[in-house]
């Protein structure tokens, strides 16, 4: 690639630091930028440096907000008596996507992992403690991922909140809609038998 001046050459390496993003799509976003009207890269590069500059966590929830409290946490329309965890911001944009969800949001920033060093300290469970506390909650939702570290987590959770006044509850899992049996793994299908409900 040293056929591309040097200013190509930076481009193409700090995009390739993205996550996905290989040399060969890098050089392509590159020849795209390159192309594009100088307004517009005005703007990619602006909205950058706006991400980074104004992006924080909710001083509640700790999802991703451009105020010290987010949209969800700040809306008055919100059941503040019910608590849904996740483990990550993402998570918690799944959940709002499926519009099945009116309450507020606590988010771990992460899940229990000793394998990694991840411990309860690590996560912000001390701050959902807290949360509980102040006496408004009646009821937390877990929704952390159904896989080993998220359902170490919950049943952590779960029994870090046994002795507080809230109803703890778990996300259902299983067989999804519209999904063959055939092709479903054993693990959801064995929780999709234990979770089952009367027809």
């Amino acid at each position: 690639m040293s056929h591309y001046p040097s200013s190509i050459l930076n481009l193409i390496r700090n995009l390739s630091k993205l996550p996905g993003i290989g040399e060969k799509t890098a050089e392509r976003l590159s020849m795209h930028i390159l192309r594009m009207p100088i307004r517009e890269a005005n703007e990619l590069a602006h909205s950058i440096l706006e991400l980074r500059e104004n992006v924080r966590l909710c001083s509640l929830c700790f999802a991703l907000s451009d105020a010290e409290i987010c949209n969800i946490c700040g809306n008055p329309e919100r059941d503040a008596a019910l608590l849904c965890v996740v483990g990550q911001p993402a998570e918690m944009v799944a959940i709002e996507r499926s519009g099945s969800f009116r309450g507020l949001y606590h988010i771990l920033q992460g899940v229990l992992s000793p394998m990694d060093g991840i411990g309860p300290d690590n996560i912000r469970i001390r701050e959902l403690i807290s949360r509980i506390e102040e006496g408004q909650v009646r009821e937390v939702v877990l929704a952390t991922s159904t896989n080993v570290e998220g359902e170490a987590t919950a049943s952590y959770i779960a029994e870090c909140l046994k002795d507080y006044p809230v109803e703890v509850t778990r996300i259902a899992s299983g067989v999804p809609i519209g999904g063959e049996l055939k092709y479903v793994d054993q693990v959801t299908l064995g929780r999709a038998m234990e979770d089952r409900r009367t027809f």
